[in-house]
């Protein structure tokens, strides 16, 4: 196979450090994903992975449910364990790899210290969050302090989807993750805009995994709350398609005529990032998604997708690899 030296940057990105899965078999009684298979991740191999597909560097992140299985200071141990471990994946090899932060939430005083410590001492790249924790949803004023952190410090944080909060969810025997996913980072989003959490922090930089989810199919659909209910309008956000646009959207399971379509009619290429969702997602997913990245796009708004957009948004990571060349 002949070198792909594209340079690409990979913002969706999963490792799976010993010490969370300790965790999870220790404190949980399901998988960490149900109905989605074990992977193994190994730093060989994943390397290997990113140089066949022309991936200079990857933006590390733990995957759902994140430290939900665990709870007070179990969560804060594991959250710190783990973003020691992301540090130390970054430091042997700092062009490489960034790494976002796992944070203790739903505890808002645990994760502010913790997302400090992240930042200022362990110098990692952004924040991880997901779309609930255990229940509540990012919108909800529990977590106004914690939002108003994020944009103070103009971190970038990565939203990744985890199944429903609804108990009584029906699977139809398909794995959650299937669409699920697409429809928790909706609601997600929901929250954030009607809360006013987005108008609040018009610069809060956060990327949203897997183009979305149905955001861009559902944007003009999401202006008309005030519509249908008169009690809603005063809480529409004053300018609902203006806040998707500022916000970013990865290629992770979307690189694809069908998807892409729908994302570039909402958004301009600057704020497309390329994530493929590995090692969740096989291999040949990532081949598949710079394929589908390289078919649809062309010139500059490729290169911009591929990397320039991540070099901007990430400058510590952008100085690391220019340290190394």
């Amino acid at each position: 196979m002949t070198p792909d030296h594209s340079g690409r940057i990979d913002v969706h990105h999963h490792v799976v450090p010993a010490i969370w899965q300790d965790a999870i078999a220790r404190l949980s009684s399901t998988p960490a994903i149900p109905g989605v298979d074990d992977v193994s991740w190994d730093l060989e191999t994943d390397l290997e992975v990113m140089d066949r597909n022309g991936i200079q560097a990857a933006l590390a992140s733990i995957t759902a449910p994140g430290v939900a299985f665990a709870q007070g200071e179990d969560a804060v141990k594991i959250a710190r364990g783990v973003n020691e471990f992301l540090a130390g994946l970054v430091a042997e090899h700092p062009a490489r790899y960034g790494a976002f932060a796992l944070i203790p939430l739903p505890d808002v005083d645990a994760a502010i210290e913790e997302a400090n410590y992240a930042l200022d001492i362990l110098k990692l790249d952004g924040i991880g969050l997901f779309t609930h924790y255990r229940g509540t949803y990012l919108g909800d004023p529990a977590f106004d302090r914690f939002f108003a952190l994020l944009a103070e410090r103009q971190a970038v944080s990565f939203l990744h989807p985890v199944i429903p909060a609804a108990s009584d969810q029906p699977t139809f025997g398909l794995p959650p993750s299937l669409y699920e996913f697409t429809f928790d980072t909706t609601r997600a989003v929901a929250s954030l805009l009607y809360s006013g959490t987005l108008d609040r922090h018009p610069d809060l930089r956060l990327i949203l995994s897997h183009a979305g989810g149905t955001i861009p199919y559902l944007a003009q659909r999401l202006t008309y709350a005030a519509t249908i209910s008169a009690a809603v309008a005063p809480r529409q956000p004053r300018d609902l398609l203006s806040s998707l646009r500022r916000l970013y959207y990865d290629t992770a399971m979307s690189a694809n005529p069908h998807t892409l379509s729908g994302l570039t009619s909402l958004i301009e290429p600057d704020h497309i990032l390329f994530g493929t969702d590995y090692p969740y997602m096989p291999e040949s997913t990532t081949e598949a998604t710079v394929a589908g990245v390289n078919s649809f796009f062309s010139g500059t708004d490729r290169d911009a997708i591929g990397r320039a957009n991540s070099i901007r948004l990430f400058p510590d990571l952008a100085r690391r690899i220019d340290a190394a060349q």
